[in-house]
């Protein structure tokens, strides 16, 4: 079975998050899923967006700093664009929901990091604006969950990751691996 999806938002998949000893859990494998939707996305004439997160002074994704930096090649154009946002939600204070208007987006697969925070976020607008979001459960990921004393042991990435899928509920499309996205 596919899932068909006429857009790809990529959501910070920045240096800080994704490489070094500071990146997610199994950054290399969120790597060549992500890479593998870009690169059908890109074959098949689909609208790329790529979020970046301007984080606050000081954080791992300060703009301007090597962290902040898209890991992942850009190839700008009609149909790929870079977006820059201050918040969680790619569309709270950006031109992310003009750029699918515009381009007839009906069915955005999302992916990236964090999977909980700022994919979610994304995710979760999108459903509300009508959107059929697709969400690759092999190409968002997220940190482990520390252990909080007296309430819970370290939660893994791995089910944070899935937590935060099952929490966009039965609208999204959710539990199909990167492999079996297709792009309009």
């Amino acid at each position: 079975m596919t899932q068909p999806a006429d857009a790809l938002i990529v959501v910070d998949m920045q240096i800080a998050f994704v490489s070094g000893p500071d990146a997610v859990p199994d950054a290399d494998r969120l790597l060549e899923r992500v890479g593998e939707l870009l690169e059908r996305a890109r074959q098949a004439g689909a609208v790329v967006v790529h979020l970046q997160n301007d984080g606050p002074p000081g954080a791992d994704d300060e703009p301007e700093t090597p962290g902040w930096e898209l890991y992942l090649p850009v190839k700008l154009g009609a149909r790929e664009h870079v977006v820059r946002k201050p918040r969680d939600d790619g569309f709270d204070g950006t031109a992310l929901g003009q750029i699918l208007v515009s381009a007839g987006v009906r069915s955005p697969a999302i992916c990236g990091v964090m999977s909980e925070m700022c994919v979610a976020a994304t995710a979760k607008t999108a459903l509300a604006r009508g959107y059929h979001v697709v969400l690759p459960h092999d190409a968002h990921a997220t940190y482990n969950i520390p252990a909080v004393p007296g309430v819970s042991e370290e939660i893994p990435a791995h089910l944070a990751s899935r937590v935060a899928a099952w929490s966009l509920g039965n609208q999204a499309k959710t539990t199909l691996p990167t492999k079996a996205i297709t792009f309009a």
